[in-house]
């Protein structure tokens, strides 16, 4: 795999943060890692996480108008 490297100073992870998880959660995590093969628990978790924040911006985006303004056009 060829990967471009950039020194883009803005991309580095500096920020820590620490999760977590009661034994049933930490089963089911390493369950699903085993069956799929995840061999970069961070890099996953990192993924999971921004992928359910970016869906959440795109299904809040601000509108001009509320919901009921929107359902008379």
């Amino acid at each position: 795999m060829n990967r471009k490297r950039t020194n883009d100073e803005s991309l580095k992870r500096r920020s820590r943060q620490a999760i977590m998880f009661n034994q049933r959660e930490m089963n089911a995590i390493n369950h699903y890692c085993s069956k799929f093969k995840v061999d970069n628990r961070s890099k996953f978790m990192r993924e999971a996480i921004i992928t359910e924040v970016l869906r959440k911006f795109d299904e809040n985006y601000p509108t001009l108008w509320e919901d009921a303004q929107l359902k008379m056009f």
